[in-house]
């Protein structure tokens, strides 16, 4: 991986995310070769925060229906990605803390 941009590829957006930013944890989708320091620097470079901790899953596709068809999801991985107590990264405007 050789630029930041290409490590961290979107931020998950779901309620359990959203509740886990109280919690100082970010859920990103990443590039499925990214090693964990390769996140952390991506993160701390693009935020500008300290990263504590990184925790990476991969998520396996899902069988889905589309009429007689029968497919599968997109296999991709996700990353929360712990920082510092008292930094934030403002993901949507800081929609988080307007509705606390």
């Amino acid at each position: 991986m050789n630029s930041a941009y290409n490590v961290i590829i979107r931020p998950v957006v779901s309620e359990a995310s959203f509740d886990a930013m109280n919690e100082n944890k970010y859920t990103f989708e990443v590039a499925r070769s990214a090693a964990k320091p390769e996140i952390a620097d991506a993160v701390e470079k693009l935020f500008n925060v300290h990263v504590l901790k990184v925790n990476t899953i991969n998520v396996k596709p899902k069988t889905k229906r589309v009429r007689y068809q029968a497919g599968k999801t997109r296999q991709w991985k996700k990353a929360i990605v712990t920082i510092a107590a008292g930094e934030s990264i403002e993901l949507f405007g800081n929609t988080a803390a307007a509705e606390e």
